[in-house]
């Protein structure tokens, strides 16, 4: 064959791949997705992981990631991926408030909303749809538990999450609540470890060193229910079951569950990450112009008890 006719051909054939190309560039649904980091927590790095699964270009998208625990470094990155031209912006707050001027910017930009994992402060019409947890549930739930363990006195540590997000605010709200109606109910120490193990160590640690006298520890994730737990095996204090100390957590990592397996924690309410399926299909019916009629999808939760935890429980829930 003619040397520049096989050139010739070759060069069309790269600019038809090209050109097949940019159109497949073209019909992918660009998304910017807006996390707290991953390494925050095993839930988180289950949640990230899902969302990456999902929204990648073999499932027909393109995605952009941002992570941060700050909510002013959230809303800059989003109002910057609203500008870059995103189709949709996934949404999991690292604070409740201060959100209206992205909403609005989406808004005006055409860009649609879905929250995933929290709730942010603003009205519904806003965003197109809320794939979330019930933190008010999760909290009412774990404390429900340990109102009828039937203690003669509660005498609490309450190590929080991160402070004005939803988890923090839904998970404390039961507990002050319980405090405040029942006259023997004490908190001994309220302080955030901001989702860390070693700042939830260093909190129950000092509780013992000031010959505080505690018989709770109600930790808002399992990274600081192990840092707790720590801090009482460095002080040969028990805990779990038969223990001198009732251990709490939240989320359910596999490792979490296992404790409770072993009885050396008593309690892990569920917090359930795998949300990407359902923010999918919410975009497909917007996709073909469907209406949204769930607008706000509650993720189904629960809460395990060392008493009657099972391996198949640990098996199935643990992330």
């Amino acid at each position: 064959m003619n040397k520049k006719l096989v050139i010739g051909l070759t060069a069309a054939m790269a600019m038809g791949a090209m050109g097949a190309a940019n159109v497949m560039a073209e019909d992918l649904i660009y998304v910017g997705i807006i996390n707290n980091d991953p390494s925050e927590s095993g839930y988180r790095d289950a949640n990230d992981r899902d969302l990456k699964a999902t929204f990648c270009e073999e499932n027909g998208y393109e995605a952009d990631f941002f992570y941060s625990m700050d909510n002013d470094e959230q809303q800059s990155a989003a109002k910057q991926m609203i500008q870059d031209g995103v189709d949709y912006l996934l949404l999991s707050a690292a604070g409740t408030a201060g959100w209206e001027g992205v909403l609005q910017d989406a808004a005006d930009n055409e860009v649609g909303v879905i929250l995933f994992d929290r709730v942010i402060d603003a009205d519904e019409s806003m965003y197109a749809a809320s794939i979330v947890s019930d933190m008010a549930k999760e909290g009412d739930t774990a404390v429900e538990w340990l109102a009828a363990q039937g203690l003669e006195e509660y005498n609490i540590i309450h190590i929080q999450g991160h402070m004005g997000s939803a988890a923090q605010i839904g998970r404390s709200a039961a507990v002050d609540k319980a405090v405040e109606e029942n006259d023997n109910w004490n908190i001994v120490a309220q302080q955030t470890a901001d989702w860390d193990g070693e700042q939830a160590q260093q909190i129950v640690q000092a509780a013992i060193d000031a010959g505080d006298s505690f018989n709770v520890i109600y930790a808002e994730n399992d990274g600081m229910a192990k840092g707790a737990a720590d801090a009482l095996d460095k002080a040969n204090i028990s805990h779990g079951v038969d223990g001198d100390v009732i251990i709490m957590g939240f989320d359910c990592n596999t490792w979490a569950l296992e404790e409770l397996l072993a009885g050396n924690w008593n309690y892990d309410g569920q917090c359930n990450p795998f949300q990407s399926s359902y923010i999918d299909e919410v975009i497909q019916k917007l996709e073909a112009g469907e209406e949204i009629e769930e607008k706000t999808i509650i993720m189904d939760e629960k809460g395990f008890d060392a008493a009657t935890i099972t391996e198949e429980d640990v098996a199935t829930y643990g992330i």
